[in-house]
């Protein structure tokens, strides 16, 4: 069953009621929704006009599909997410990555420089210092990158 409501902008939205699959739309907030429908749609525009700092049509191509690829990835990673603050997290982080790609003209997340971990073992209190450290002083436009990659090259 369909039911249709009216979000902002005047735009009528169809959200599944009675269906088992798409329950975790019912969890998300009608205007959560749309906002991170809004952030999607705004990125595919952004990526669609965008232009590399060095004007090569090679570097424009490869940056385009970076952005693209990315916000693919991370909006299917997030798909399911069902906490309200977990939501609101991933929302300003994307907002600061397109706040802060727009400003440099750089669609790649802006490397952190963090203290090496060279300096306490693998184990003890140090090291659990150390990483719990490192997760705080972690900047909110980083939050998913790492966990994407890390997967692949451990």
């Amino acid at each position: 069953m369909l039911e249709r409501r009216r979000a902002r902008g005047g735009r009528c939205v169809r959200r599944r009621v009675n269906c088992g699959r798409m329950l975790h739309l019912k969890k998300m907030t009608l205007a959560t929704r749309c906002e991170v429908l809004g952030l999607y749609r705004r990125i595919f525009r952004i990526a669609r006009t965008w232009q590399s700092l060095s004007g090569q049509t090679e570097d424009t191509l490869k940056e385009k599909d970076y952005i693209i690829t990315e916000a693919r990835t991370l909006f299917k990673k997030n798909k399911n997410l069902t906490d309200a603050e977990a939501i609101k997290i991933c929302i300003q982080e994307c907002q600061t990555r397109i706040e802060m790609g727009l400003h440099y003209r750089i669609p790649y997340p802006r490397p952190i420089h963090l203290p090496p971990m060279g300096l306490a073992d693998k184990k003890g209190r140090k090291f659990k210092l150390q990483e719990r450290l490192r997760k705080i002083a972690k900047p909110v436009y980083l939050q998913s990158h790492e966990e994407i990659f890390q997967g692949e090259y451990t």
